[in-house]
């Protein structure tokens, strides 16, 4: 297994990785200092398995396992507080570690891991073309500061050079990252209608046709999207009753 160890305090990232040393079953071992960075380096490294730290200063561990992209890789949350439970239950966490914790209890949970991660290779195996299950949020960095967008609340995208603005009723942020590849990652939820917009289905109140197959998208916030002759019958189709 290629774990990543995240965790704000050096001695507890030091106590962990000397830990993981004597498993045999554990590859490589990669550690952040903070969500963000945890993320870029799941970005560049994808680590089959994350143990993280929940209270971390700017961005928490529950917040990291929200931002994962699919193909995510696991996350085993490891605290000295219990009360987080039942929102890492929420997160899908394959195990819960209570800091201060035994070699007998980390093998425990390794061994969950491997377990879930044979899970995961037969399930590819079997149905390659299984649909990957899209992050809850986005992370945004502002002047300097990582604001969280959930994906619930966004309407529409659109291309802003090289950014995509995520129009919501409180503003339109700035992500830098191309459209094409961000509606890849938020799956059929969201739905391309213009070269630079895509629209979130269920956010569409109606539609104003125009000459030439050109139309305008009238949200149910009062926002107008664009809509082109190109896509507007990849945008229909969905909306039709079943």
């Amino acid at each position: 297994m290629r774990l990543l160890i995240v965790d704000d305090e050096r001695p507890a990232r030091e106590r962990l990785r000397r830990m993981l040393a004597h498993e045999p079953g554990v590859t490589s071992v990669t550690e952040a200092a903070d969500g963000v960075e945890a993320l870029a380096l799941v970005a560049r490294d994808a680590p089959d398995a994350l143990l993280l730290d929940i209270e971390m200063p700017e961005l928490s561990g529950i917040d990291v396992a929200a931002s994962l992209v699919a193909p995510a890789p696991l996350v085993v949350f490891v605290t000295a507080y219990d009360d987080y439970a039942l929102r890492a239950f929420d997160a899908e966490a394959v195990d819960y570690l209570l800091k201060p914790f035994d070699g007998a209890r980390l093998r425990r949970t390794l061994d969950r891991l491997q377990i879930r991660l044979q899970s995961r290779l037969t399930a590819a195996t079997r149905a390659p073309a299984l649909t990957c299950t899209p992050p809850r949020q986005l992370l945004v960095t502002e002047r300097g500061a990582t604001r969280i967008v959930q994906i619930a609340d966004i309407e529409w995208l659109e291309t802003a050079d090289n950014y995509v603005a995520l129009h919501t009723r409180d503003g339109a942020p700035l992500l830098r990252q191309s459209l094409g590849t961000l509606l890849g990652q938020l799956g059929p939820a969201f739905v391309r209608c213009h070269r630079c917009a895509a629209v979130r289905l269920t956010a569409v109140n109606r539609i104003v046709p125009h000459s030439k197959g050109d139309c305008t998208l009238v949200l149910h916030s009062g926002a107008v999207v664009p809509c082109s002759r190109q896509y507007r019958a990849a945008l229909l189709d969905p909306l039709r009753p079943a």
